[in-house]
């Protein structure tokens, strides 16, 4: 787990970029574990986010409520203990009433997450981008994000609040829920799911507060370029599934060739190589450190040695050993 100072350091840079009008729109790399995190901070990520969908699909279900509250609490951990950059983490709706938001928020701000995102769906819930949403009542959600704001220890710690209305109730509706949840204080507004530039144009003229957009590929949402998106007056862009659906084309076509054929000799060249395997999980770095806590054991005991130690039944040996010494 992360040092508590250093925890504190990552929620108070990520706080910072997004707040920060000059450092221009900051575009974040979805991730579902250890493996694609470290591979999107590598790549230069700022932050990283775990999506839920991302985390359904690496457990081979879809997304529709299934993941439970320890499945994502336990990939947070995870994912925090190895990267060093913020982590956006993804709470869909709390996992219950304000009370279970409470607990939630907690939860995930001791496992190290920056930022924790809050949805108003009724549970079970489902993709933002799925037919079939329902929503709860606009005083239900704005007592779980009251709930949420309360929560969390470290001011710092970003709460996201993210409607489905667009897809219900329609984007007016969306806009309202929008405003009240920037009226109650959430740090990043999010509507899921519009669809045109019209729409996406529209939401930061008519919300004032930090704007989060998500680009799920084939999804309702328009893929526009990145520079539009901060034109239009949006913080944060999240690509919340590219990378993993990029991994499951992968692995499905090798697959099938190493079915087919047998062998990997055929591909061989495609795949990583063992040195960067190890690179990427820091094995050379692992290593290192336990050397240097076995070289710091052996000079402890050479200097023992030199002592204490070599002094024979002394006075000092008998009392370490619990034997009474003669006055």
């Amino acid at each position: 787990m992360l040092h508590p100072l250093r925890q504190r350091e990552r929620n108070a840079r990520l706080r910072a970029r997004v707040e920060a009008q000059d450092e221009g729109i900051l575009l974040v790399p979805g991730v579902y574990d250890g493996l694609s995190a470290r591979l999107a901070e590598r790549a230069g990520a700022e932050a990283v986010y775990l999506s839920g969908s991302g985390v359904a699909s690496s457990l081979g279900v879809p997304d529709i409520g299934l993941v439970t509250f320890n499945e994502m609490l336990e990939r947070l951990a995870q994912i925090t203990d190895v990267v060093r950059v913020p982590v956006i983490a993804d709470a869909d709706t709390g996992y219950g009433g304000p009370l279970n938001v409470v607990r939630t928020v907690r939860a995930f701000e001791r496992a190290g997450a920056s930022a924790i995102q809050l949805e108003d769906q009724v549970f079970p819930k489902r993709c933002g981008h799925f037919e079939g949403k329902r929503v709860v009542p606009l005083e239900e959600m704005l007592a779980k994000l009251y709930a949420a704001l309360d929560a969390r220890e470290d001011e710092n710690v970003l709460i996201i609040a993210r409607t489905d209305a667009r897809a219900t109730h329609g984007l007016d509706e969306a806009l309202r829920r929008g405003r009240a949840f920037a009226e109650a204080g959430a740090d990043l507004v999010f509507i899921e799911a519009p669809r045109s530039w019209e729409e996406l144009a529209r939401i930061p003229r008519e919300i004032e507060a930090p704007l989060l957009v998500n680009l799920p590929e084939g999804g309702k949402t328009p893929l526009l370029p990145l520079r539009e998106f901060e034109r239009l007056g949006y913080r944060v862009v999240v690509h919340a599934n590219t990378a993993l659906r990029a991994a499951a084309k992968t692995m499905a076509h090798v697959y099938r060739r190493l079915l087919e054929r047998g062998t990997s000799l055929a591909f061989i060249e495609e795949l990583i190589t063992f040195h960067d395997r190890d690179e990427i999980t820091e094995l050379f770095a692992l290593q290192e450190r336990e050397e240097s806590f076995r070289r710091r054991a052996q000079q402890h005991i050479e200097h023992k040695r030199e002592s204490d130690w070599d002094k024979g039944e002394g006075e000092g040996k008998g009392k370490r050993e619990g034997r009474p010494t003669e006055e």
